[in-house]
């Protein structure tokens, strides 16, 4: 790893692994099939090994369900907030199934996807996000139809549906609370359904999450409605998996002991910054700390502040842990600093780089 220039993303097979098996039991237990969130993570030089253990891919627009055709396979399921005229015809030719935000979208495009399976996302008002920004259940939300009345009308029209109001959610009791919400709510209109996606957000590959419970309650909606239960793992797919890996372009005091490394959070990590969060660095202990922060000319580009065991000096690396989700489908070129390469740890340790970004792609990003 030392000899690999800086910054990279370093996606570890090994870690991987680890999520990838408990998708696979969760899949053999419960009957749920996985389909892998794109809008999450999106970096295809892994998809043939994810694809031994998850069935496919769910999308959030055209080029997503694409990609999910193109480089995953198996099960390509589409969804949008809302589809264009133009592109609606080249969405339904990647896709086994097409999930429509809303009635209108249903009625509009209902004929141009006659020849795939059609479902709706229906929002049951609750959700465990503690963050308006992404509460699928805020007031006013656009995602999803909430009356039950209003889509018993257009049964005959859909075999399913997708309903998404987990987020970051690994409190096994809340997602069993919410889903008997959506059991109450929607029931009537459930058990006329043929599957149910019930999205992504649930962290049941972290520690100590209660598997066995998990794979019980899917079962058990399961039957009791008569549906095949989908399950859409984007951060459970890769959590701990993936590091960024930095360098100490400088360090100054000016109150604080600093030290700029040669990323950015807007650009390379943006939802730190989003969500006002800061990045994990391990090990992050010893008796010198420092505030890490990144090279653009944002005042707020800082990744956090840590604990070393020695004292920061130019050229010493970092590895800014659990660098994959919503990561490297949301890099930017702000600033025009430098996009990180992607490499590759392979299962018997050996490291290969599967992309390098030039000032060429930054031209090409622009016009």
């Amino acid at each position: 790893m030392s000899t690999l220039p800086t910054p990279y993303y370093l996606i570890d097979k090994a870690k991987l692994l680890r999520n990838m098996e408990k998708i696979a039991m969760v899949r053999e237990k419960s009957g749920a099939r996985a389909l892998l969130a794109l809008k999450c993570f999106a970096t295809w030089s892994v998809f043939d090994f994810m694809r031994d253990y998850m069935d496919g891919t769910t999308s959030s627009s055209l080029y997503e369900v694409r990609l999910g055709r193109e480089k995953f396979g198996g099960e390509t399921h589409a969804y949008s907030v809302a589809y264009g005229d133009d592109e609606i015809d080249e969405v339904v030719s990647h896709a086994d199934k097409i999930i429509f935000n809303s009635i209108g979208q249903l009625e509009r495009f209902q004929d141009r996807a006659g020849g795939i399976a059609r479902g709706l996302r229906l929002n049951p008002g609750v959700s465990s996000s503690t963050f308006d920004l992404a509460d699928p259940a805020r007031p006013f939300s656009r995602l999803g139809e909430w009356d039950a009345a209003r889509v018993e009308k257009v049964m005959d029209r859909i075999s399913g549906f997708m309903i998404h109001n987990n987020c970051e959610n690994s409190d096994f009791s809340l997602f069993d609370r919410m889903l008997s919400q959506i059991e109450d709510k929607f029931g009537a209109l459930l058990k006329r359904a043929d599957w149910v996606s019930l999205g992504g957000g649930i962290h049941f590959t972290g520690d100590d999450y209660p598997l066995d419970d998990f794979c019980a309650r899917l079962k058990a909606f399961s039957d009791r409605f008569g549906v095949q239960v989908y399950l859409e793992p984007g951060e459970a797919s890769i959590t701990r998996s993936t590091t960024l890996e930095v360098s100490v372009l400088d360090t100054l005091f000016n109150g604080k002991h600093l030290a700029i490394v040669d990323a950015s959070i807007e650009a390379h990590m943006l939802d730190l910054l989003i969500y006002r969060e800061s990045a994990r660095i391990a090990p992050n202990e010893g008796p010198h700390r420092f505030m890490v922060c990144g090279k653009s000319c944002l005042a707020g580009d800082v990744f956090g502040e840590f604990d070393f065991p020695a004292e920061l000096k130019v050229g010493d690396r970092i590895s800014i842990q659990d660098a994959a989700g919503y990561t490297m489908v949301k890099k930017n070129w702000f600033n025009g600093v430098k996009m990180p390469a992607i490499a590759i740890r392979e299962i018997d340790g050996s490291i290969r780089v599967v992309r390098e970004f030039t000032y060429a792609d930054y031209e090409a990003s622009l016009s």
